[in-house]
C-alpha cells in the first residue's frame, strides 16, 4: 500500500469541471494503523461540500491492480473516498447544456482524497495497488426508470494519460461498449417544475423558462398529499410554485377562507415536504400582505403581522417554506402581467371614459411578471444564498391612484378623470372587504446585492402599455 500522509487538513479544491470538488481529509495514524472521519456533515458543509442529503452507501472491492471501471454517468449526486488501496480518477462532464461538456479533470485518491460528483458527470477509476477497497456515498437509490449515460474509457478524444495501459487493465465487457464521446447521449439535466402554469406569474415564467414543466391546478392538484407519490421526484432540482389562491376579499367568506388556506398552506407543506425530502429547491411567491403595512419599507426580517385571512395563510406558508433547507422565498406586491390586474383594468376604463376613484392611501410598487420571472431565473442560475428576497421593480414609492393617473395619461385622457380617495372612503358601506396593508414598499437592498437590478415600475409600465395598445 502507497504511503499514507497523515494528518492533512480539511480543505476542498475546485477542478476544471464545475461542481465536481476534490477534497483533502485528514487521517490519524500510528504504529496500530489509522483512522478518518471519511464524511462528517458539519465539517464537510464548511470545507465547501455541497448539502447532498446521502441515502446509500456502496463500496466496491478490487482484488488486482490495474481493474478499470467507468465511465459512467448517473443522475445522483455522489461522494467518493478510498478505504484501503489507491486509484487513478477519471471524471468526464456529459451533462447537457453544459458550459465544459467534454472536460475531462483525473487526480489520484488514496485514503486521504474524496472528491464530489455531481449528477450527470461521468464517474471511472483504475486501481493503483490490489486490494483497493473504493466507497462512495449517493443520494438517490438506483432506479431501473431512471436515466444514464456513459462514455468509453478508451476513447482517444478524452486525453487521458493512463498509469497503467489499458491493455493490461482488467475492463468488463459492457464498459468496453460504451460509445465514443462523440457518440453520448448527455445526461439530461434535472428538471424544474412550475405549478400555476396559467396564473400571470406563471405564462411569464413560461417565456424566461421555456424548458421547464408547467402544469395547472387540474393536471396536477398540489393541495392533494398524494403527489409525493406522482412524481419520480430525484429528477427535479427545482419546484416554483405560482400557484396561489390571491382573492383577498373572498378570502374573508367561510368558502373561500377554506380555499385560502388550502391553495396557500396545505399546499405549501405538501411541496415542501417533497423538497426536504428529496433534497429539491423550493420557490415560494410570498406578498406584501404578510405585513400589516405600519412600516414605510420592509425589509425581508421585518416579523410577519398580516392583517386579514390572505395574509395569515401566505404568511403560514412562508414558516413552512422557511424550514425547506433549499428555498427562496419570493416576496413581492402589486402583481401585472398577463392576465386580470389593475393596469389593465385602469386602461379598460379609460378606454370607455369611465372616470374612477382610486385610493391615495395605499403606498408601493409596482412587480411586472417578467421582471419577476427573470429575478426569480438569477436567484436559481447565481446560486445565491437560499433565504427569502424581496422583488418587485424599483423606482419611487406613489400610490394606486398615481399609478391610475399614469395610465390614464398615457392612454390620452386627463389626469383629472382618476379622483384620489381614501381607502376608509372607498369601502365605507361595503361588506366583506379583507384589511389592506397601506404601505407596501419593500426594500430590494437584498436582491440587489445578489446582482440583479429591477427596471423602474414607470420605465416597465410605459413598456407594459404600450405592448397591450
Amino acid at each position: 500500500m502507497s504511503e499514507i500522509q497523515f494528518d492533512k487538513e480539511l480543505q476542498h479544491h475546485e477542478t476544471s469541471i464545475p461542481g465536481l470538488v476534490l477534497f483533502d481529509i485528514p487521517v490519524h495514524g500510528d504504529n496500530r494503523g489509522w483512522f478518518k472521519e471519511n464524511w462528517q456533515r458539519e465539517k464537510m458543509l464548511a470545507a465547501g461540500l455541497p448539502d447532498f442529503s446521502p441515502i446509500q452507501n456502496n463500496i466496491s472491492y478490487n482484488e488486482k491492480r490495474g481493474v478499470a471501471r467507468g465511465v459512467h454517468a448517473e443522475p445522483w449526486d455522489k461522494y467518493v473516498s478510498i478505504a484501503k488501496g489507491s486509484v487513478f480518477g477519471f471524471w468526464v462532464d456529459i451533462r447537457q447544456d453544459s458550459e465544459t461538456y467534454g472536460e475531462v479533470f483525473t487526480a489520484e485518491l488514496d485514503p486521504t482524497k474524496a472528491i464530489y460528483v455531481p449528477s450527470g458527470v461521468a464517474n471511472g477509476f483504475q486501481t493503483l495497488e490490489d486490494d483497493t477497497v473504493y466507497t462512495y456515498l449517493v443520494n438517490d437509490h438506483w432506479s431501473p426508470n431512471a436515466n444514464y449515460a456513459f462514455v468509453n474509457m478508451a476513447d482517444d478524444s478524452l486525453g487521458i494519460n493512463w498509469p497503467i495501459p489499458l491493455s493490461e487493465s482488467e475492463i468488463s465487457q459492457k464498459d468496453k461498449d460504451h460509445p465514443l464521446l462523440a457518440d453520448v447521449t448527455p445526461l439530461a439535466s434535472k428538471k424544474v417544475l412550475v405549478t400555476g402554469a396559467n396564473g400571470q406569474l406563471g405564462r411569464a415564467l413560461q417565456i424566461e423558462m421555456p424548458n421547464a414543466e408547467f402544469v395547472t391546478r387540474e393536471e396536477f392538484d398540489i393541495t392533494d398529499s398524494e403527489i409525493i407519490n406522482a412524481r419520480r421526484w430525484r429528477d427535479y432540482s427545482t419546484i416554483i410554485n405560482a400557484a396561489a389562491y390571491t382573492a383577498v376579499d373572498t378570502a374573508e367568506t367561510t368558502e373561500g377562507r377554506k380555499e385560502a388556506w388550502l391553495a396557500n398552506t396545505t399546499a405549501v407543506a405538501n411541496l415542501g415536504r417533497i423538497a426536504t425530502e428529496f433534497n429539491i429547491t423550493l420557490v415560494n411567491i410570498s406578498s406584501d400582505y404578510v405585513f400589516d403595512g405600519k412600516n414605510n419599507l420592509h425589509d425581508e426580517d421585518e416579523p410577519l403581522s398580516p392583517l386579514g385571512v390572505y395574509g395569515q395563510t401566505k404568511a403560514a406558508g412562508d414558516a413552512i417554506v422557511d424550514t425547506v433547507p433549499k428555498h427562496y422565498t419570493i416576496r413581492t406586491a402589486w402583481v401585472v402581467g398577463d392576465g386580470t390586474n389593475f393596469v389593465r383594468t385602469m386602461k379598460s376604463l379609460a378606454s370607455r371614459d369611465i372616470k374612477p376613484s382610486v385610493v391615495d392611501d395605499q403606498i408601493g410598487r409596482l412587480t411586472f411578471t417578467d421582471d419577476l420571472a427573470k429575478g426569480i431565473k438569477h436567484l436559481l442560475h447565481s446560486h445565491a444564498e437560499y433565504g427569502t428576497y424581496n422583488l418587485s421593480n424599483d423606482g419611487k414609492s406613489v400610490s394606486w391612484s398615481d399609478i391610475a393617473k399614469q395610465v390614464y395619461l398615457h392612454e390620452g385622457k386627463p389626469v383629472h378623470d382618476v379622483t384620489p380617495i381614501s381607502t376608509q372612503a372607498y369601502y365605507e358601506g361595503k361588506e366583506g372587504i379583507a384589511p389592506r396593508p397601506l404601505q407596501s414598499t419593500l426594500d430590494l437592498t437584498k436582491i440587489k446585492a445578489t446582482g440583479f437590478m429591477p427596471r423602474d415600475w414607470e420605465e416597465a409600465l410605459k413598456s407594459f402599455l404600450s405592448d397591450h395598445s
